[in-house]
């Protein structure tokens, strides 16, 4: 995982997923793809990387915080998109429509 880059790892959510974190606590918002597998500590259901973490309100003196993980695109084993719940959203819209259309250049359908 990079830490610089808008990702995270999830338990459950495929490899490549794009999802949006809310931090409870302040509301603000991240965009992340997931690309690695965990945490692996009862309870958590997402590590972002620490640029991301910083970005909606979590420091490295809390560390932990409640969020809000609303999947925009994730890929199905075939290659084509399934949109997701925070799709809808006016701006996690423009990206779910940009990743279909990736995917129908990229030949998968």
């Amino acid at each position: 995982m990079n830490p610089r880059g808008n990702n995270a790892a999830s338990r459950t959510l495929p490899l490549g997923t794009v999802a949006k974190v809310t931090n409870v606590a302040t509301g603000k918002s991240a965009i992340v793809r997931i690309e690695d597998r965990g945490p692996y500590i009862k309870g958590r259901i997402v590590d972002l990387s620490p640029t991301t973490a910083r970005s909606i309100g979590i420091t490295s003196h809390v560390g932990v915080a409640n969020v809000v993980v609303a999947p925009i695109a994730v890929p199905l084993p075939d290659g084509r998109i399934k949109l997701g719940s925070a799709a809808r959203d006016a701006s996690s819209g423009m990206i779910a429509s940009n990743l279909q259309r990736k995917s129908k250049t990229d030949g998968r359908h």
